[in-house]
């Protein structure tokens, strides 16, 4: 199923140098090590970058996509980012390398980490039942009204089976306890274990899980453990005002070739700013290529990002594993799946300039966010077209990814 279709439906129903900045697009932040914060712009000495910007000026030409920022990282520093096209057609605002950009599905692999980081501190484990924090799950059941045994294990890789809340039911909710009743009411489709489906009810129960073991409301213990202290400043589930002009407005590409403004449909046709709605794990995170790139960074480093450890090594192992075994899994051919992320077992296709064991995840707009550790380097795009066709098999993924490692071996 496409990326965008297989999304949108699963979310209406659970609800160092840079590349030399285009003259269109606003000038690309200053190259920091790992240590330092992203901080004000120069443009690139490394030729070799050049091409990366080449390749997204085709797709803004085609009316492919209004704007792109691509990123690219190194465990030491940002080694690439650059913008191009517009934030806003009608607006005539230009895209910049710190706009922001609904990240949906990008919003994943955050909630693994979450729970790998309760788990590292010894609060959780991933092979617990669902109902041991969550007592509700007691009354969850199989179609045949047997006793489902949902892990938190099953919840991160897709397999837990569990049923997904309609539009209208998750429209009216404005906290994660509020959609615990909703999805137990709802059998599982299968064994938890037998069969990887695409679930964003079991994300969702991950992030209520993070806020019974913490005590704190899952975007809190996000800011506070993540966000904040690794520095990525615009990235939340509920924009100020002040981030507001900074968001990259959503289009769809219509049957004439043309642009066409679309809704964030998570948003159910409320404010980016408003916080009646719940913070959704599965796909409600806004960011931007600079936050991203620094968490990133963060993995290919073991854990650890300008002195401080946020994850144990054994657990960025552990999430970057295939847990699937043989089933097949994702939106392209050759991948299994760790613990909120897709794992690269064959490379292939979309995923081809990557190398064995690479993982990430895309958002149902186009962004995308691949770590290679055997290249250690990490591939971050940040667009807002709504209607790929696949978004994850896009041939703008492919034309970035295949660029940007073609320029990182140059410079080697």
């Amino acid at each position: 199923m496409p990326s965008t279709t297989r999304f949108a439906m699963a979310l209406t129903l659970a609800a160092g140098g840079f590349a030399r900045c285009e003259p269109s697009a606003a000038q690309p932040a200053t190259a920091q090590p790992a240590t330092a914060q992203p901080a004000t712009a120069q443009p690139d000495e490394q030729p070799a970058f050049i091409a990366i910007g080449a390749q997204m000026r085709k797709f803004v030409a085609d009316r492919e996509v209004a704007g792109v920022v691509t990123l690219v990282a190194t465990p030491e520093r940002i080694v690439h980012i650059h913008a191009i096209g517009k934030a806003d057609i009608e607006a005539d605002r230009l895209i910049a390398t710190d706009s922001i950009f609904w990240i949906a599905s990008m919003s994943k692999p955050i909630l693994a980490m979450l729970l790998l980081m309760l788990q590292d501190e010894g609060k959780l484990s991933i092979d617990d039942p669902v109902e041991k924090h969550i007592p509700e799950f007691k009354r969850l059941v199989t179609k045949d009204g047997k006793p489902a045994r949902v892990t938190i294990r099953h919840l991160l890789t897709h397999t837990s089976g569990m049923g997904e809340i309609t539009a209208a039911e998750a429209k009216g909710i404005d906290k994660l306890a509020g959609t615990v009743p909703l999805y137990v009411a709802k059998p599982v489709a299968f064994e938890p274990g037998a069969q990887w489906r695409y679930c964003q009810s079991g994300i969702n129960t991950g992030a209520r899980i993070v806020e019974v073991v913490s005590g704190m409301p899952f975007e809190v213990f996000a800011e506070k453990r993540l966000f904040g202290p690794l520095g990525m400043k615009d990235t939340t589930f509920y924009l100020t005002k002040q981030q507001l002009p900074a968001l990259a407005r959503s289009y769809r590409k219509t049957d004439k070739g043309e642009l066409t403004p679309a809704e964030i449909f998570i948003l159910y046709g409320k404010s980016p700013t408003s916080r009646d709605r719940f913070p959704a794990a599965n796909g409600g995170l806004f960011s931007t290529a600079l936050d991203y790139g620094r968490l990133c960074q963060m993995i290919l480093n073991d854990g650890m990002l300008g002195g401080k450890r946020y994850l144990s090594a054994k657990s960025i192992r552990l999430m970057s594993t295939v847990h699937t075994g043989d089933l097949k899994t994702g939106f392209t051919p050759g991948n299994g799946w760790g613990l909120g992320w897709c794992v690269v077992r064959e490379p292939q296709g979309a995923t081809a300039i990557l190398s064995p064991g690479s993982f990430g995840h895309g958002g149902a707009y186009g962004t995308q966010a691949w770590i290679d550790p055997a290249k250690k380097r990490a591939y971050i795009l940040m667009v807002q077209r709504a209607n790929f066709p696949n978004a994850d098999a896009s041939e703008l993924r492919r034309a970035f990814q295949a660029a940007a490692s073609a320029a990182l071996d140059k410079v080697k």
